[in-house]
């Protein structure tokens, strides 16, 4: 079980709070005004802290120093950056995704290095993606057999200047594209991981939990 904060308690951020308690987790979310949260279900036992989301101390009570993923999912963009930047850069926490607007911006989001999901009808499947690791697995694509799946993969830090190839060989996966910059970019001979880039790889569902792993870690240094 891990912890969970989302900011902002509209229909999205409903959706991701209810879905996280479901799989076990801890939640608590974040709004302005303490009447979204009659967007919660009943029985809902998660933390609800009324608060602006990029306060310091609404954070804090929202437990995000022990957070494993934040989300923020208001209706502004501006207050989605700022706040998901503070709990990155100030709380350190691991996993953060922000909830824009304006597709224009996503390429300065994603030169800060803050995963971005468009306002669109499944960007609560989206959110989903980025926070939380078996999502993965649900993946954009799978082959009839069930077999394969197409799917984002996450790279430590350590993977970034290394060749894509490199990637394919350790995980022994084939990466289909990146988005880069909010776009899309098939991968060539000589096409390296860069700080922020999205890897979406076909691999066999079998050995999804294997290669999470294995990039999970930096790769190993030559001698």
């Amino acid at each position: 079980m891990a912890h969970f904060v989302i900011m902002g308690c509209g229909r999205v951020g409903a959706t991701l709070a209810h879905t996280l308690e479901d799989a076990g987790h801890s939640v608590a979310i974040i709004d302005q005004d303490d009447r979204a949260f009659r967007r919660l279900r009943q029985g809902f036992t998660g933390r609800k802290v009324t608060g602006v989301g990029f306060d310091r101390d609404t954070l804090q009570q929202a437990g995000v120093a022990e957070a494993y993923a934040f989300a923020a999912v208001s209706s502004g963009d501006n207050s989605n950056i700022l706040a998901t930047r503070v709990a990155r850069e100030t709380f350190h926490v691991p996993h953060v995704v922000a909830r824009i607007y304006d597709p224009g911006r996503a390429e300065i989001y994603q030169r800060l290095g803050i995963p971005t999901v468009a306002a669109v009808r499944w960007s609560a499947d989206q959110v989903l993606r980025r926070i939380l690791p078996e999502q993965h697995l649900a993946g954009d694509f799978r082959e009839p057999s069930g077999r394969l799946v197409l799917a984002e993969v996450d790279l430590d830090a350590g993977w970034i200047g290394h060749r894509i190839s490199e990637v394919e060989k350790a995980a022994d996966i084939r990466v289909a594209y990146l988005t880069r910059f909010g776009e899309g970019m098939l991968p060539e001979t000589g096409t390296s991981y860069q700080d922020g880039d999205t890897v979406h790889a076909m691999l066999p569902v079998d050995r999804s939990s294997q290669v999470a792993q294995i990039l999970a870690k930096a790769p190993a240094k030559e001698l």
